[in-house]
């Protein structure tokens, strides 16, 4: 494979893991289109074509060599050092998991999935989006000062074929769970907490100390409706969200990760929240993502916390 079928891979099963109707997505799509299409001629040549094709800009190619690729190291968060590892290895290119170069700076732009994935849930989408403005307008402050392209510069240097692939891994961990969820309808909080646990990836986690958690409510409180809502996006969400998705109904909210301050405004709201894990969560949409690979018989390499488990059925 060439590294730009391995990005159109990703980006395909992004949109098919997608929360939200395939239609929804490619509505969003054609929007940023009529509004290229109506830019100066200035404005176009500053304008980032790849976002009119790409609904997750958070991920993308940063260097390609060229190269047929038959060998990847893959990992959660790449630099340098893992692209000198990779060079030792003889690897034809790496992949990561959370974003760089263009990808950190296009962070902020995939956060508004969020508002589209808290609207099926019953919080009405102007509620919804107005408050994700405002913390989408934190997060764009928050990267605006990183070294963005640090580890791009590092792959170019070094010749090695390196993408990341954000969203879309993550959003086929959070169609993983949501279909785990409606398939095994748990009906309290510490039934959750066990599903979770039978995971590989999880129990892996548990392992390590780092397994899936409750950071709000009671193990025997009842669940309720189940929301996968934390678990893509980009980074979280607001945290004044969960009054509005405790009187949308929602009981129970499985995310990857949270701060004390999201975490102290669900318990208010009286709403449990089950930590998955970030990492373990990460390594599911990963995995799903390069067991898709592997069937094309490109060999895979673990590194950087990826917990690596393959779900293709050996013969």
């Amino acid at each position: 494979m060439k590294l730009q079928e391995i990005y159109k891979l990703g980006i395909e099963l992004g949109i098919k893991n997608d929360l939200r109707p395939k239609s929804e997505v490619e509505k969003k799509l054609k929007r940023i289109k009529e509004k290229y299409q109506k830019l100066s001629a200035d404005e176009k040549k500053v304008f980032d074509t790849e976002r009119l094709t790409n609904p997750y800009m958070d991920s993308t190619i940063h260097f390609d060599s060229g190269k047929n690729i038959k060998k990847v190291m893959a990992g959660v968060d790449i630099d340098a050092g893992e692209l000198l590892i990779a060079k030792e290895l003889g690897v034809d290119a790496v992949i990561a998991h959370h974003p760089i170069g263009k990808g950190l700076s296009y962070l902020d732009d995939v956060m508004h999935l969020q508002a589209d994935v808290l609207s099926q849930y019953g919080v009405p989408i102007n509620v919804a989006e107005s408050l994700m403005k405002v913390r989408i307008s934190e997060v764009s402050r928050s990267v605006n000062p990183a070294n963005h392209f640090k580890s791009p510069m590092a792959a170019e240097n070094l010749k090695m074929s390196l993408v990341n692939v954000h969203t879309p891994a993550d959003n086929m961990v959070a169609t993983f769970l949501k279909n785990l969820m409606e398939k095994n309808k748990p009906e309290y909080v510490d039934e959750i907490l066990k599903i979770l646990k039978e995971v590989p990836e999880y129990k892996e986690a548990d392992k390590q100390g780092l397994g899936p958690t409750l950071f709000a409510g009671d193990k025997n409180n009842r669940a309720g409706k189940i929301a996968i809502t934390e678990i893509t996006g980009g980074t979280e969400g607001s945290e004044k969200i969960y009054e509005k998705m405790s009187n949308a109904g929602v009981g129970t909210i499985i995310a990857m990760h949270q701060s004390e301050k999201h975490r102290e405004a669900a318990e208010k709201a009286h709403i449990n929240v089950v930590i998955a894990g970030h990492i373990s969560s990460d390594s599911i949409g990963m995995n799903l993502f390069l067991d898709e690979l592997e069937k094309k018989g490109i060999k895979i390499i673990p590194c950087s916390g990826l917990i690596r488990y393959s779900r293709i059925k050996k013969k």
